[in-house]
């Protein structure tokens, strides 16, 4: 058999797993899954940057772009279900697993912590289109119905957003969260929104803004630059 005809035979599937039960954590165990009926004719992968330019005076020139970060990856894509043809004779099965990831699980309402599954969509040995993520849109278009009203065929439009598993506060030079770094403030910037990405809570607000000498932490103008202290520097937390 060629190589051809094996990589023919590969079939997507999609998986729906426990969420993470804290900042850092990995996806616990599998809710469902659900082996497409027909391969995706089309993959879509997108992912964005942010770049900040500031205002030049003369009218000839543009300043140069800053860096500000990117964003997760986006893939968007369509599933066929169609049911005239199994012994089920309805696709409302297969849309309610999909469904599911869209509400929180209720292992996650137990904890107090509500939180969607996270959804991996995996296709034969493809890499760039295989990662954790949540679904941030699902939308199902039935499109066969039988003589009572029963949905036998559907086209669902889906996008899943990359949801990162790397521990709260690292540092991409040092891996630790004893590690100092600099963040530059953009519009919509908070010392508590900083605190959580750099250390996973919220709450930690305080040791960026004894760091720095602010006095009020909703006053941050863009383009100031932060030093960003490892909690262990602040000397205020241990690290957990």
């Amino acid at each position: 058999m060629s190589p051809a005809v094996r990589a023919s035979r590969a079939r997507a599937q999609l998986t729906l797993k426990e969420p993470p039960a804290s900042v850092g954590a990995r996806p616990g165990g599998t809710i469902a899954r659900l082996d497409l009926q027909f391969n995706p004719a089309t993959l879509q992968l997108q992912k964005t940057t942010e770049w900040r330019r500031s205002p030049s005076r003369m009218a000839g020139q543009s300043a140069l772009p800053e860096f500000v970060g990117s964003g997760p990856r986006t893939l968007s894509l369509e599933v066929f279900l169609d049911a005239t043809a199994t012994h089920d004779n309805s696709v409302e099965q297969a849309v309610e697993k999909l469904m599911k990831a869209c509400v929180p699980t209720p292992a996650s309402l137990g904890r107090k912590k509500p939180a969607s599954p996270w959804v991996r969509f995996e296709w034969g040995t493809a890499r760039t289109t295989s990662f954790d993520g949540v679904l941030s849109s699902l939308s199902v278009t039935y499109t066969l119905f039988d003589v009572d009203g029963k949905p036998l065929r559907a086209t669902c439009a889906l996008s899943i957003e990359e949801a990162s598993v790397d521990p709260p506060g690292q540092n991409p030079t040092s891996g630790a969260r004893t590690a100092r770094s600099t963040h530059t403030v953009v519009a919509g910037d908070s010392l508590a929104l900083l605190a959580w990405r750099e250390y996973g809570d919220a709450t930690a607000w305080r040791v960026i803004a004894e760091a720095n000498d602010i006095d009020d932490p909703m006053a941050l103008v863009p383009g100031t630059e932060l030093v960003v202290p490892g909690l262990r520097d602040a000397g205020g937390e241990e690290e957990r």
